[in-house]
């Protein structure tokens, strides 16, 4: 079973080749929506969260700004989808997709 699933209001959104997952809750009450960043690494995890609309960031935990500058390109040019998969309840729940 998928990780992601067991956690209430968080959907898979993209997984990179170096294992780092892209997540998404739902459309919260604020009209935003939190995209959490993970990667495995020895030991534990690298994390990120970012909120959309806003590009806010926050609880930044092992990676670079490098790291997130590339995370903040991918969601920028994904945050349309991001968002209306939020508002339908992820990407399996999307019409038309």
């Amino acid at each position: 079973m998928n990780f992601w699933r067991v956690i209430k209001m968080m959907y898979p959104f993209m997984q990179l080749e170096d294992k780092t997952e892209i997540v998404h809750s739902d459309l919260l009450s604020d009209e935003r929506v939190k995209v959490y960043i993970e990667k495995p690494i020895n030991g534990g995890f690298q994390s990120a969260t970012c909120f959309l609309p806003t590009y806010e960031w926050c609880d930044i935990t092992g990676f670079s700004q490098s790291d997130i500058n590339k995370f903040q390109d991918i969601i920028e040019s994904t945050a349309h989808l991001i968002i209306r998969f939020a508002s339908d309840g992820g990407f399996e729940n999307a019409a038309g997709f």
